[in-house]
């Protein structure tokens, strides 16, 4: 463990873990799990990163033996690559921290996309297609450390069915006035539950699961090109069309949702070929991924990770995204199929 006395400054976890790179930090705009800084020094930059939600060794151990293995291949598009400390290791513990990990990257140059920007999905989608047929030959020798999505009891231990029931049926004091949204999500996850287990006869392999437009750059000169996949703390094996449902799963609801669901599927079906029988679950899949990202910011909750009012933004929203979807199912297959009817290459 990086022992770090008193209150030093957060530069010096760069110092004492990477001194060649002891520099400038700027702090960058932080999502839900992850504070990431910029280091500059001498004109070159790198990637602090700093994980917050969790203190486990082996998630991020797997993570990076992901990337090192992607960054020995020819790809067209950028991965992070971890850069190893003074000791060889490619991260460290900070005890000053709560015992919370850190590693440098890496600086790849390109831009967040824009929220008007909806140019780049045709791209995106052949980066993603491109990544999962790579990620169907890289097999790390460690174990992995997630559970495929359809796990979600093993995964959300404290979710259990009785918890979310009582969940909607005497709800806390700060989500009294959340009941009918908070039943509309409590009854599709027992509803879902019942129907996980004919899921797993679909093909696996190594997946990013959790690709979005936060976890993604475009080229600085053509903001219509993907430049670089972030973000792989996730990488589990899991079904193969769960990566394509991820991503459907946040393009519904575009302002531009017929449009950018066409291009991405468009550039993602060039790459990758999924059978008829996965395409038909992409729908099932996409609930998946939304109720798992309701029993993943419940737990924080429940935890005492996050206040209440994090929960509450994400049942709002999750409650109008979860029924909206059963409507869209014959459009989005619609969508999805099209090539396969039309026999289309």
């Amino acid at each position: 463990m990086l022992k770090r006395e008193g209150h030093k400054s957060i530069n010096s976890i760069v110092s004492e873990g990477w001194p060649e790179w002891n520099g400038e930090l700027r702090k960058q705009p932080g999502g839900w799990n992850n504070t990431t800084y910029v280091v500059e020094k001498e004109g070159q930059r790198a990637v602090l990163r700093i994980y917050d939600t969790h203190r486990d060794r082996h998630k991020i151990e797997f993570e990076h033996a992901v990337l090192q293995k992607l960054g020995t291949m020819s790809l067209p598009f950028q991965v992070p690559s971890p850069i190893l400390t003074s000791a060889g290791e490619s991260l460290v513990q900070l005890e000053d921290y709560d015992g919370k990990f850190a590693c440098l990257c890496t600086y790849i140059e390109g831009d967040s996309p824009s929220e008007g920007n909806s140019s780049f999905y045709e791209s995106f989608g052949k980066a993603a297609g491109t990544l999962s047929v790579v990620l169907a030959d890289v097999h790390p020798e460690l174990p992995t450390a997630y559970l495929p999505y359809y796990e979600l009891g093993q995964s959300y231990p404290l979710c259990t069915r009785g918890t979310i029931r009582k969940l909607y049926l005497n709800p806390p004091e700060p989500f009294i006035d959340l009941t009918e949204e908070l039943k509309i999500l409590c009854t599709t996850f027992e509803n879902i539950e019942e129907s996980l287990e004919g899921l797993k006869r679909l093909p696996h392999q190594l997946v990013h699961g959790d690709l979005n437009a936060s976890n993604l750059l475009v080229a600085t000169v053509d903001h219509r090109q993907v430049a670089a996949l972030l973000d792989f703390e996730f990488c589990t094996y899991d079904l193969r069309a769960m990566e394509p449902a991820v991503i459907l799963s946040g393009l519904l609801g575009h302002t531009e949702e017929d449009a950018v669901i066409r291009d991405f599927w468009w550039g993602y079906s060039r790459q990758v070929r999924l059978s008829s029988d996965e395409i038909k679950a992409i729908p099932m899949l996409i609930l998946l991924r939304k109720m798992d990202v309701f029993l993943h910011f419940l737990t924080r909750y429940l935890e005492g990770t996050d206040e209440a009012d994090v929960l509450r933004t994400q049942v709002k929203r999750l409650s109008v995204e979860v029924p909206r979807l059963a409507g869209d199912t014959d459009w989005l297959l619609g969508i999805l199929l099209e090539d396969l009817s039309s026999g289309k290459e």
